[in-house]
């Protein structure tokens, strides 16, 4: 099976420019091409692990990857699938959140010795003048084409700034630029990038007379169409200070009947022969794919011995033994109590096993918190310092557990 049909086969490719071309190209190993990271948070998150792993697979078939940090255009805000512009960041907010993408990323992708490039487009963007660059560029984008975008569409209703209007020339010139000074000949990223990747083709070919190549890969969502890798409101992140390996772990080990052969066959590297096995697989066969999925993840994110922790104290809890060894652990700031008393549905909040007291409350009220094994029953219960002093592990629903300090 070659690298192009493992990719079809595990369900990754959504759009091409040219199939023949790019099959020929990522099966012959002479493809450079580039995924773009923007700096938006100190952490990469579950969402960026499909284009992380497809580097990966693309890279172990001979080709080079070029991991293109976005320190310029996150000045700019992509607004592909926002209803709201962006929040602003500082420039030193940018340049912290590249340094940490960088170090994230190193656990993926061989660096050494010329086999992949991690490039910041802050490098080539932030320097351009802005009537050279739209006397050199300009003429090549129709407003017509540009206002039928998908990532543009959307937004006309509510508003769409012109900072934002400039993102698709932004990433089409990141393309060109990369086309010019590092021969990078293929652009991947999210099916909702496709109007934006097709801007940076189109650019080459009018400015260049050169055929350059798009793809965009399938994104991860679930049975229902939505979006995978939040939990309780928030982001699932790839940092262990931000998304604990226990919880990160858990996350992938909840995922619906549905999803999680879908999971096993995008994410990880198990034979495709071994995955279609499983096609048949139901009930408990089910939880077993789960536990797989969750610790091949893990164990790709957070290393061997961190997966080893999250499966044993997730088996340890589950099979009732509460070893909370391993379990993430929460310390209470003195602002969450309240003349010496912290309430349940604080305690809920401040761990972030709920996003607001109302949930936390309803929580409560539907019998799915717990605290050492005993339902709580009455959303007033609070809670004295001293009964901190020992193991306070608090339990919501079937599958969320943390331990509790002050």
């Amino acid at each position: 099976m070659t690298i192009y049909d493992e990719l079809v086969a595990r369900g990754l490719i959504a759009q091409v420019t040219n199939e023949e071309e790019i099959k020929k190209l990522i099966n012959e190993g002479k493809a450079t091409f580039y995924i773009g990271f923007d700096c938006t948070a100190d952490s990469l998150t579950a969402g960026h692990f499909m284009a992380l792993t497809l580097m990966k697979r693309l890279q172990m078939a001979g080709n080079k990857p070029i991991a293109l940090i976005g320190g310029g255009t996150t000045m700019i805000g992509d607004p592909s699938g926002r209803t709201d512009m962006r929040k602003m960041l500082t420039r030193e907010d940018i340049d912290h959140n590249a340094e940490c993408f960088k170090r994230q990323m190193e656990r993926f992708i061989d660096f050494s010795d010329g086999k992949a490039l991690m490039l910041n487009n802050a490098d080539w963007l932030l320097d351009l003048n802005y009537v050279e660059l739209l006397r050199e560029v300009g003429a090549c984008f129709s407003v017509n084409n540009m206002l039928r975008a998908e990532c543009y569409k959307q937004r006309m209703e509510k508003g769409l700034s012109f900072l934002e209007f400039n993102y698709m020339i932004m990433q089409s010139y990141d393309f060109y630029h990369m086309f010019q000074h590092y021969d990078c000949n293929l652009e991947f990223g999210g099916d909702d990038q496709w109007s934006n990747m097709l801007g940076g083709t189109e650019l080459i070919r009018r400015k260049l007379g050169k055929d350059a190549h798009a793809m965009t890969i399938t994104l991860l969502t679930d049975s229902q169409g939505k979006k995978m890798g939040k939990t309780a409101g928030n982001a699932v992140w790839l940092d262990p200070n931000k998304t604990s390996p226990f919880e990160f772990y858990q996350y992938w080990r909840n995922v619906g009947d549905a999803d999680v052969l879908k999971c096993i066959r995008m994410l990880t590297f198990l034979p495709i022969e071994e995955i279609e096995k499983m096609d048949s697989w139901e009930g408990a066969q089910l939880n077993e794919a789960k536990d797989i999925l969750a610790y091949e993840l893990t164990q790709m994110v957070h290393g061997t011995e961190e997966a080893d922790k999250a499966r044993e104290a997730s088996k340890a809890l589950f099979a009732g033994g509460a070893n909370s060894e391993n379990v993430p652990c929460h310390k209470l700031s003195d602002d969450d109590f309240k003349d010496g008393k912290v309430d349940i549905l604080q305690i809920l909040v401040s761990a972030g096993l709920t996003a607001s007291r109302a949930e936390a409350r309803r929580a409560v009220q539907q019998g799915g918190v717990s605290v050492n094994g005993d339902k709580v029953a009455d959303p007033f219960t609070s809670y004295e310092k001293d009964a901190f002093a020992e193991e306070f592990l608090l339990k919501k629903g079937k599958k969320s557990f943390c331990k509790i300090e002050a």
